[in-house]
């Protein structure tokens, strides 16, 4: 499939998606997220990736927020579809893929563009990386999961004052408060989001989506996380992964897993 803007490589099962609006610092318009929607599904779907990191062009901005042009005139049910089908499409999308998603956080990940990097099961961030929700300065409010996913990550009173006082934080206080996994050089960015993601790669793919069911059950209402464990570890004793890799394990040898 080709986008127009949107970059997509793979090497080894592991699929590199990089938005590529550079001259926009890389903001979110209608058009690249229905895109990034289509290349998150179509990674999903396919059996020769394992693991997904999502990027920037350039070394400016991962994804400088969102297009406001597209959305200065909307009403306010404009706006309340806008923020429905953002959840929806894209960042509820990432969230809950079976496919571990690494965001690559090169130079700045503004309202939307951090929004997007905390819908990512990892986050590594260049030592240049800004990282805010300054959604109030525009009299609005973070409308794609920031004021829930921020608090999870760095705790209500830091979440309460990064949306409140509109501010950006540099990438080593985001690694002091589990914003980020690391911090490393823009030149070393996506070589250490690759030597992470050749590391899942070893492992059962069945069994890595089958965590991230479990671990976003503890978020979600209505659901008890300890008893979608309970389930989701029963169910694996019936796959092929976990005869292979038990196999492996007595035989002294590496598995070779096939996700099914």
């Amino acid at each position: 499939m080709s986008y127009q803007s949107l970059l997509v490589s793979r090497e080894n099962k592991i699929e590199t998606i990089t938005v590529n609006r550079p001259e926009k610092l890389n903001a979110l318009n209608r058009a690249t997220i229905i895109e990034l929607s289509q290349a998150l599904n179509a990674a999903n779907s396919d059996n020769d990736v394992q693991v997904v990191i999502l990027t920037g062009a350039g070394t400016k901005a991962f994804v400088a927020g969102a297009d406001i042009a597209e959305f200065a005139s909307y009403s306010s049910k404009e706006g309340e579809e806008l923020s429905r089908n953002g959840h929806q499409s894209l960042f509820d999308l990432a969230e809950n893929l079976s496919k571990p998603v690494i965001a690559a956080v090169n130079g700045f990940a503004l309202g939307g563009g951090l929004e997007l990097a905390m819908s990512c099961h990892i986050r590594v961030a260049s030592d240049n990386a800004r990282m805010g929700l300054p959604e109030v300065s525009l009299g609005v409010i973070p409308g794609y999961g920031g004021t829930q996913r921020l608090p999870r990550l760095v705790g209500r009173g830091k979440a309460n004052e990064m949306i409140f006082t509109a501010g950006m934080m540099k990438a080593d206080e985001a690694l002091n408060y589990g914003l980020v996994n690391y911090v490393v050089s823009q030149e070393d960015l996506i070589s250490t989001c690759v030597k992470i993601a050749q590391k899942i790669t070893k492992n059962s793919p069945m069994a890595i989506a089958k965590t991230i069911k479990t671990i976003n059950a503890s978020y979600q209402e209505g659901l008890n996380g300890f008893d979608v464990e309970i389930k989701e570890f029963g169910k694996c004793f019936s796959t092929d992964d976990f005869k292979e890799g038990t196999t492996a394990f007595l035989e002294k040898r590496k598995p070779a897993f096939t996700g099914k």
